[in-house]
């Protein structure tokens, strides 16, 4: 399933069922676990690990060296998990020393055509990037986030599970979870209340999160005062606990 105009470097390890197109080149210390489907052209660097049921689309540059001055070729590591979909002329970096040395995706995540991900930055599970999304390095993205076409996120924003960037969102603050944002520099714009009825999230605590979202952002309290009053609604609905955890663990400060 190996196509005979492949190069593979003779130290790269791939189950015997993965699939390489014509022209691909895989590296030293790259790894492709079962399943996986590598399309023509595509180039895979190593210290690189990619699990099971992958498709990694024509022209995509998976693993190469970051883009970072302070880069001296050590060994770091980008690890993807199973079941992910790389489109066309995507770039996923690998790690720095100074950013803990790994460039990590998990589980089903579709990443369209265009978009670049940095050294340093950790995906969840169930995101999707539209084309052209771009993140910094150090960036950090929850389950089921969604970014529109042509996002740029700054350098070590964090991004909560459930959220909605708009097309062309400008990101330099973190974003806390299931909120739906846009604009240059990005604004909040409600609930992602789609994408959460989607996901299975009931009446009851949809409107739990419309209570804490007003608290948030219509109430003119200051941020403390919020994240305190949003707290006490914490044990009647512990998803909106988990919006006061990411604000309490914020560092650069959230999009308001």
């Amino acid at each position: 399933m190996i196509d005979s105009r492949a190069v593979i470097d003779p130290s790269a390890r791939i189950s015997d069922n993965v699939t390489v197109g014509p022209y691909a080149v895989i590296g030293a210390d790259v790894e492709i676990d079962k399943g996986t489907w590598i399309g023509p052209h595509v180039v895979i660097q190593g210290p690189t690990r990619i699990g099971q049921d992958n498709k990694i689309y024509q022209f995509a540059s998976i693993g190469d060296a970051p883009q970072d001055k302070k880069y001296a070729g050590e060994a770091t590591l980008l690890e993807v998990g199973d079941r992910n979909v790389f489109r066309e002329y995507c770039t996923i970096n690998r790690g720095t020393v100074q950013g803990g040395g790994i460039t990590r995706l998990g589980h089903d995540n579709w990443v369209m055509v265009g978009v670049h991900i940095a050294h340093d930055c950790i995906i969840g599970n169930h995101t999707i990037f539209a084309n052209n999304a771009s993140l910094a390095g150090h960036v950090t993205i929850g389950d089921y986030a969604i970014l529109g076409g042509f996002t740029l996120v700054h350098q070590f924003c964090t991004i909560g599970a459930h959220c909605f960037t708009a097309m062309g969102s400008v990101i330099a603050k973190d974003v806390p979870p299931y909120i739906l944002v846009s604009g240059h520099m990005a604004k909040p714009y409600g609930l992602n209340v789609e994408g959460l009825k989607r996901r299975g999230f009931n009446t009851a605590t949809l409107a739990n999160m419309r209570r804490a979202y007003k608290i948030l952002y219509k109430s003119k309290l200051s941020l403390n005062e919020a994240v305190d009053q949003i707290a006490a609604m914490s044990k009647e609905c512990p998803e909106v606990g988990q919006l006061t955890d990411f604000i309490e663990k914020s560092t650069r400060g959230i999009i308001r």
